[in-house]
């Protein structure tokens, strides 16, 4: 990043008494178009692809090859003028448009698929909350009841399967 570029996406900054403004205007628009509401193809590609369309974005691999050499963890995005890139920024997020999920960068890599919150509300409901602590398995009592104790190992099991208690 320098002075002629935006703190946060390192986009070109026009100057004052700057000729031909519209280049840098045009390549700042360009590039928020890539990653505003950001999608991408495939994570972690290290190759550009064959035949991209204008518009289609990836999140280029830690061993990046071809145009690509050079902007590992970046987003790269195909334009009308030929390949642009957004470097990498702790907090960026995108859409991987075939699963769905969001890949975020965390400043080192990109997470992808991971939710992260302190309670997951449906309708204005808390339905999860933080993890709570184990809970103990019964193991022996004054009276046995197996069929009880089957059905509470189970829900044990998926709570702990689900990571909603600890094992």
């Amino acid at each position: 990043m320098t002075d002629e570029d935006s703190a946060r996406l390192g986009l070109p900054l026009l100057a004052a008494g700057q000729a031909q403004k519209e280049l840098w205007h045009n390549e700042a628009l360009t590039l928020l178009d890539l990653a505003v509401q950001a999608t991408v193809e495939e994570i972690n590609r290290n190759a550009p692809p064959a035949a991209p369309q204008p518009g289609q974005c990836w999140i280029v691999g830690g061993t990046p090859t071809g145009a690509w050499s050079g902007q590992a963890g970046a987003i790269a995005g195909w334009t009308v003028g030929g390949w642009r890139f957004v470097a990498p920024r702790a907090g960026l997020r995108v859409r991987h448009l075939p699963s769905g999920q969001t890949a975020v960068c965390d400043g080192s890599g990109w997470r992808i698929g991971e939710v992260r919150a302190s309670s997951v509300l449906v309708d204005g409901v808390q339905v999860v909350g933080a993890r709570a602590a184990a809970i103990t398995v019964p193991t022996a009592g004054a009276t046995i009841d197996a069929e009880l104790r089957g059905c509470v190992d189970a829900i044990l099991i998926m709570l702990r399967k689900h990571g909603l208690i600890a094992s």
